[in-house]
């Protein structure tokens, strides 16, 4: 079972696929866009035919117009041979332009051409072409904004919007973060040829109650780190150390530079969030998912002994003595309580 508003976007498609060609998304929190520009596709009369993305963020001006329409050889200097665009690539199927906002003011009205009549021109042609594609934009700009300010044209801003699909960020839809959780552990899993290790209560609690400032992008980049870090049958869940606003570890610690590294302060940070206590229901071994007797044998490996001062085992990891900083620039006593 999935939240209500992330279940009302397959229903939405559902509606929109046999009535209109044209649908147009919101990106505004950074959702995965193409996830859902696929799904569109793929439960659409179109789905027998490709879905052609383009990333209009992601090439100069000068390429762009070539990369969508088309060019004929000789059109420009080194156009050698004549280049099929992604409009006639997607034809019969699904156009999904990214990034719609950063879209030249210049080239503009060449889309909303293809939009209102269908037709287009390779760069360096004088043949008109028609065009058969559904387009699907997304933005993580407030279009009517730009109108505003001149930098979007608002007959095309118009004529995106005949279906506006606002996504919502996964922080707003945290049930639904479990069955993410263990689909794509266990597609990493299989992807890396091992078994999918199984997720705890408490590390999946861990992972529904973190922000996911970066949605399912950071979710997922988040589990294939914990899958690699887990040697057991048990997910080690490994979520991103806070940051301070100046871009600081919040912790202070310098960067880490090996595995080691990355196990040995991502436990520092969980005994020092439980003030050093290994066991029991709010103990660090049960927020890091692991066994009592693994965490234990984990911290003898990397040198985390009972009653170590912070700032002297920063110092003894290879950190210049004035580089060591704590949470509240004092050293902090982690005595162990097993």
């Amino acid at each position: 079972m999935v939240s209500s508003s992330a279940n009302s976007i397959p229903r939405v498609n559902g509606r929109v696929r046999p009535h209109i060609s044209i649908a147009t998304q919101s990106d505004r929190y950074f959702w995965d866009a193409a996830l859902v520009a696929s799904a569109i596709h793929a439960r659409s009369g179109r789905r027998g035919a490709a879905l052609v993305a383009l990333n209009c963020a992601a090439m100069p001006t000068t390429l762009l117009e070539s990369e969508l329409f088309g060019h004929e050889r000789g059109a420009f200097t080194g156009a050698h041979i004549r280049r099929t665009g992604r409009v006639e690539l997607a034809e019969g199927g699904s156009l999904f332009l990214d990034e719609v906002g950063e879209m030249p003011l210049a080239l503009q009205p060449r889309l909303l051409r293809l939009l209102q009549e269908r037709t287009f021109e390779r760069l360096g042609s004088s043949s008109t072409m028609r065009a058969n594609v559904r387009v699907i934009a997304a933005t993580n700009r407030d279009l009517g904004v730009m109108c505003d300010a001149r930098a979007f044209r608002e007959d095309l801003y118009y004529r995106l919007n005949v279906f506006p699909i606002c996504l919502p960020p996964l922080r707003e839809r945290r049930e639904d973060i479990p069955i993410l959780t263990t689909h794509l552990v266990s597609r990493l899993a299989q992807r890396m040829g091992r078994a999918a290790p199984s997720v705890s209560r408490a590390a999946m609690s861990r992972l529904s109650s973190y922000d996911w400032p970066g949605n399912i992008r950071e979710l997922q980049n988040v589990l294939e780190r914990s899958v690699i870090l887990s040697a057991g049958a048990e997910l080690e869940v490994a979520l991103p150390t806070p940051r301070s606003p100046d871009g600081i570890l919040a912790l202070g610690r310098r960067a880490a530079s090996s595995l080691a590294d990355i196990n040995r302060n991502h436990i520092l940070d969980a005994l020092e969030r439980t003030n050093g206590v290994v066991a029991g229901p709010n103990g660090a071994a049960e927020q890091l998912g692991l066994k009592r007797s693994t965490l234990l044998f984990r911290m003898k490996k990397l040198g985390i002994l009972r009653g170590i001062n912070c700032r002297r085992y920063i110092d003894a990891a290879g950190a210049p003595p004035n580089e060591a900083l704590t949470l509240d620039s004092r050293a902090t006593e982690l005595e162990i309580v097993a």
